[in-house]
C-alpha cells in the first residue's frame, strides 16, 4: 500500500468531514473572500462566539484555517484559509500520460474537436483517431471550431490503428467505439454524436461538454 497516497486520502477525508457542518461551510465560504476575526464571523453569521470558536477549532484541526495576531491590536486575531484548505476536495487522482488520444467512430467531429481543445489546456501532446474513419472532417465540426475561435487542423480523419501506441492515454468520446468495438480506453465520455443531428446547437452542446471535461482532466494529467 502506498502510505503517502493513503495519508493524502485521509487528509482529504478530514477536510470533507470538517465541511460536513453547514455552519463551518458558511465560515469557509466567507474566508475564501478575505480574512476575518472571530468576532466578525460571529456578527456576519449571527452566531454565538462560543460556537464560532468551536467551529474554528475544528477547521484548524483539519488544517483548513489558521490565525494570526493583528499588528494593530494584539488582543485581536484574524482567521484565514490555509494554502491547502481546499486542495483535493474534488474526488480524483493524478495520472501520467505521454500523449492523449481521443477516439470516436468516424474521427470527423468529437475526437477532432477534443484533440484541438486539449492543446489549449495542456502541453501534453494530443491526437485523434477513428475506428471507421470518414472521408473528411464534418462541416459542422469545422463551423463549430470557427465559432469558438478554435484552431482545428484541416486533416483527413485517420484510422485508430495508424495513430495508437501502447503508451497512449486513450479517451473514447463515442459510445459505439467504447461499447460495440471494445476500444481499450483509460476513460470514456458519453457524448452524443452531433453529426447525426446536424444542427449548430448539437455541435455546440458537444463542444461545451468536451470543453468542460477537458478542463477538469487536464490539471490531473502529468507528463511522463
Amino acid at each position: 500500500m502506498n502510505i503517502e497516497r493513503t495519508d493524502m486520502v485521509e487528509a482529504r477525508a478530514a477536510r470533507h468531514a470538517a465541511l460536513g457542518d453547514p455552519s463551518r461551510l458558511r465560515i469557509v465560504d466567507l474566508l475564501t473572500l478575505g480574512d476575518l476575526s472571530p468576532s466578525e464571523i460571529a456578527t456576519t453569521l449571527g452566531m454565538p462566539a462560543n460556537l464560532v470558536a468551536h467551529h474554528l477549532n475544528v477547521l484548524e484541526g483539519a488544517g483548513m484555517a489558521s490565525r494570526s495576531r493583528s499588528e494593530a491590536d494584539k488582543r485581536r486575531s484574524y482567521v484565514r484559509l490555509t494554502e491547502t484548505a481546499l486542495k483535493g476536495l474534488v474526488p480524483g487522482r493524478e495520472e501520467r500520460a505521454s500523449r492523449v488520444v481521443f477516439v470516436c467512430t468516424a474521427n470527423s467531429a468529437r475526437s477532432q474537436l477534443a484533440a484541438a481543445l486539449w492543446s489549449t489546456h495542456s502541453t501534453i501532446p494530443a491526437a485523434s483517431g477513428g475506428t471507421h474513419p470518414a472521408a473528411h472532417i464534418a462541416p459542422g465540426a469545422i463551423a463549430t471550431a470557427d465559432r469558438h475561435a478554435l484552431d482545428l487542423p484541416h486533416e483527413a480523419p485517420r484510422a485508430l490503428e495508424t495513430v495508437l501506441t501502447s503508451s497512449d492515454f486513450v479517451v473514447t468520446v463515442c459510445d459505439n467505439a467504447h461499447e460495440e468495438l471494445h476500444v481499450p480506453g483509460r476513460l470514456h465520455w458519453s457524448i452524443p454524436d452531433p453529426v447525426r443531428v446536424g444542427t449548430d446547437a448539437a455541435f455546440d452542446t458537444a463542444y461545451d461538454e468536451l470543453e468542460r471535461r477537458i478542463a477538469e482532466l487536464a490539471p490531473r494529467l502529468v507528463a511522463s
